[in-house]
């Protein structure tokens, strides 16, 4: 190509796409078609009928700025300001833990073990950006949920999409430590959470991206990454109502010593749900 060739949409794509494979993006097209969507103001399927439309100088200057930002790492969701979960969309912003397609997997079987309840209660702690409580909502019509959450600078995120999706009137966002805002007496008939269980140790190995954008408060569950599986486990006993469950995310190789202490706790239905790759991504149990 020549310097006079007009830059279109085809043609930034592509130049995209090995930029960002060179600089070890996991998903170069992906990364470059959600810039180019943002950068034009634009629903990424729309790029398809416009590969041969010229950017305009202002979309170059917009798209050339997250491209560099993205080459350094930058995550995506932080410079377009959203991400999909569940087929909805979620803002987040830097500060904020980004929704992974693996936590669909807690969703799912979530929203399996309330389908046949009418106004159930439900709990989710280390809520974040309140995706998997707006999620439940959307999807169950009378379901009642209180979502927790420790930063007080996250929960402004996690309030934005409750009130964003308009489920307000039967999500409830707290503030605080785990159980610890809730009255003595609350009794649920489901705890969800995606809490903290990266190992210590191995924070400073995971993709640049990661480690030194996402916060740390969400990804840190101590020296085996189970200190606060631990928690939510022995905590939750005295929270759920009979016949409630709890559920949550972990690594696929922390799935046995999960089960084991679910067990131990008097848990039972004590299991485990896959990913979409078949690893262990969720356990679940009920209260008998």
């Amino acid at each position: 190509m020549t310097s006079e060739e007009p830059w279109t949409v085809k043609r930034i794509l592509d130049w995209t796409v090995q930029f960002l494979k060179e600089r070890g993006s996991d998903t170069p097209r992906l990364d470059a078609e959600i810039l180019l969507a943002s950068a034009r103001k634009c629903q990424r399927i729309q790029l398809y009928t416009q590969f041969d439309q010229p950017l305009s100088d202002d979309q170059r200057a917009v798209m050339r700025d997250l491209v560099k930002r993205r080459g350094a790492a930058e995550p995506v969701a932080y410079l377009v300001g959203h991400r999909e979960f569940f087929s909805l969309d979620f803002d987040v912003r830097p500060g904020v833990f980004i929704p992974r397609p693996d936590t669909e997997i807690l969703v799912l079987a979530a929203l399996d073990v309330l389908k046949d309840r009418t106004s159930p209660q439900a709990l989710e702690l280390c809520s974040g950006s309140g995706c998997i409580s707006v999620a439940i909502a959307r999807n169950h019509p009378t379901v009642q949920i209180t979502a927790v959450e420790l930063s007080p600078q996250v929960i402004e995120t996690t309030r934005s999409n409750v009130l964003k999706h308009q489920v307000d009137d039967r999500v409830a966002v707290l503030q605080g430590d785990l159980f610890s805002p809730l009255a003595a007496e609350t009794r649920f008939d489901l705890i969800v959470s995606n809490p903290p269980y990266v190992q210590q140790g191995e924070i400073a190995g995971l993709a640049a991206d990661i480690r030194d954008h996402e916060p740390h408060l969400a990804l840190n569950g101590g020296e085996d990454g189970l200190d606060v599986i631990r928690r939510l486990v022995r905590e939750s006993v005295a929270r759920l109502k009979p016949g409630g469950w709890l559920m949550f995310e972990l690594s696929p190789e922390q799935a046995d010593a999960a089960v084991q202490l679910m067990n131990m706790a008097g848990y039972v239905h004590v299991g485990v749900r896959n990913d979409l790759s078949g690893q262990a991504r969720v356990v679940v149990g009920s209260r008998e």
